[in-house]
C-alpha cells in the first residue's frame, strides 16, 4: 500500500497544521523523507482530494514518481488544504491514525 508509515504522515499533518504548509519546518521535514516515501505522500494527497479513488493507489504511487518534476516539499507547499487533503486520504484508505495521533 503505502511506502510511508503512519507516524510520518501524522507528523506531516501536524507541521502543517502547527506552522503551515508553507513553513520551513514543513519543508525540512519533507524533504528529508527518502522517494518512496515522497511518492507515497503525493499518492494519498491525490487520493484524498479525490484526484485518484482509494483502489486506484498503486497507479497513484506510479503517477506520483513519473510526474515528479519538481522537489516534493515545493510541491506541497503553501497548499492550504493539505491536513485535510491527507487525513481525508487515509480514511479512504481506511488506515486509522488515532493511536498513532495520541502519542505525538
Amino acid at each position: 500500500m503505502l511506502d510511508i508509515s503512519n507516524a510520518k504522515i501524522v507528523r506531516v499533518i501536524f507541521l502543517a497544521r502547527e506552522y503551515g504548509p508553507d513553513s520551513k519546518h514543513l519543508s525540512d521535514y519533507i524533504s528529508g523523507l527518502n522517494y518512496d516515501e515522497k511518492s507515497s505522500l503525493v499518492a494519498l494527497l491525490w487520493v484524498g482530494r479525490d484526484t485518484y479513488d482509494a483502489k486506484d493507489i498503486k497507479q497513484a504511487k506510479l503517477d506520483a514518481e513519473a510526474e515528479a518534476s519538481a522537489p516534493t516539499e515545493m510541491y506541497l507547499s503553501g497548499m492550504p488544504d493539505l491536513p485535510e487533503y491527507l487525513e481525508n486520504g487515509l480514511e479512504k484508505l481506511g488506515i486509522d491514525v488515532t493511536e498513532t495521533e495520541d502519542r505525538m
